[in-house]
């Protein structure tokens, strides 16, 4: 089993040094995954440190023997991205207090808290569908509102995590286990667009699950939204299923609140579970890019452009000691060559232009040695 473990996470760790493909994903808005389940496959960008919440309640009727009918708890998500925009790492902890029934002959309950799911990931974006730009379409209405079929091919990320074991007694695992996954999303229009995830989770344990789900959001403005997700479950022994909707605002551009519900049916239970949630991120984001001239062509950097970036991290700036060093003395010899050149011979007995102070000063100090005299 370790060494199952151990073969996943040299895969995770490779899969995930080897993109060094670079694209803008940043958007001038928050963009999260909350209310639903379902992940979206781009990533936030660089400089990027969104989180997202949900305070959640469920609610189950008690059907086997041993079941966890009530949970109330709070889910964080920690998203960012360090070194290239499509790479993003990803950090889930769900909390939650859960009353758990024995239902044999006599009912009875407890409660107990801890934390149900402590997860680390990261996802890489493979494949970012392009479409046409319709509105540059002048000659023809119906070239101009015509479907673009480009659009039912989805863009496409991979998802690698762990799964660790910091959890409370009730969800703990014997051992770490590796969760992947294929994220998917089509936009069918610029308001309307489906998300499809399909994950292999807890692999190499008793627990292994196959899940999908399944979203579909629709924007009514700039700032409200709502979707409908369907979400299906495989384990060993049962096959679970939720149906949800929900609504997101965006109050500003970086904050977002939500609210959703769905039906529960796992086994022989069934139940509902509702949340409330806060959607924030913190915008460090810079974009980079290349200066054109009139003509579009790249703008080369000089020498001094290309030494004042430098000076802008630690190592720069010990170069810019010396370089400044070296620019001050070469100028000193410029200058000193250029004096020798303008004195010559004749140079010396060239008098020398005095300045309006220096005129002045003059004035003033002969028409005191003229009082001086008259005085004596």
């Amino acid at each position: 089993m370790k060494k199952t473990t151990l073969k996943y996470s040299l895969t995770f760790f490779f899969v995930a040094s080897c993109f060094l493909a670079v694209n803008a994903q940043y958007t001038n808005v928050i963009n999260s995954n909350k209310p639903g389940f379902s992940e979206s496959p781009y990533s936030v960008g660089t400089g990027i440190y969104q989180f997202e919440s949900n305070l959640f309640y469920r609610d189950m009727s008690i059907e086997p023997t041993f079941s966890q009918p009530q949970s109330l708890g709070i889910d964080l998500l920690f998203r960012t991205s360090f070194f290239l925009e499509k790479l993003e790492f990803s950090t889930q902890l769900s909390y939650q207090r859960d009353k758990v029934a024995f239902n044999n002959v006599f009912t009875s309950s407890e409660f107990t808290s801890g934390l149900s799911n402590a997860t680390i990931g990261a996802k890489y974006l493979v494949f970012q569908q392009e479409f046409t730009d319709k509105n540059k379409e002048i000659r023809s209405w119906k070239k101009r509102t015509a479907f673009d079929k480009k659009r039912l091919i989805p863009s496409v990320a991979v998802y690698a995590g762990f799964n660790t074991n910091f959890l409370g007694d009730l969800h703990k695992a014997s051992n770490l286990s590796p969760k992947l996954g294929v994220l998917l999303q089509n936009d069918l229009s610029n308001d309307f667009n489906v998300i499809t995830n399909f994950y292999y989770d807890k692999m190499g344990t008793d627990a292994a699950e196959f899940s999908y789900i399944i979203t579909a959001t629709y924007s009514f403005s700039d700032r409200w939204s709502t979707f409908f997700e369907n979400q299906g479950v495989f384990k060993k022994e049962r096959k679970d299923t939720n149906i949800g909707t929900g609504i997101a605002y965006l109050l500003t551009t970086n904050l977002q609140v939500n609210a959703s519900a769905r039906g529960m049916f796992e086994g022989n239970s069934k139940g509902y579970y509702a949340s409330l949630g806060v959607s924030y991120r913190i915008n460090r984001h810079r974009d980079s890019y290349i200066e054109l001239d009139d003509n579009g062509n790249p703008i080369e950097e000089s020498p001094e452009d290309e030494f004042n970036k430098k000076k802008k991290n630690f190592f720069g700036r010990i170069f810019s000691i010396f370089k400044k060093k070296d620019a001050s003395e070469k100028g000193t010899e410029v200058k000193t060559k250029k004096k020798k050149k303008r004195r010559g011979f004749f140079g010396l007995f060239k008098k020398k232009k005095e300045t309006e102070l220096e005129k002045i000063e003059r004035e003033i100090k002969e028409l005191e040695k003229k009082i001086k005299k008259d005085s004596n």
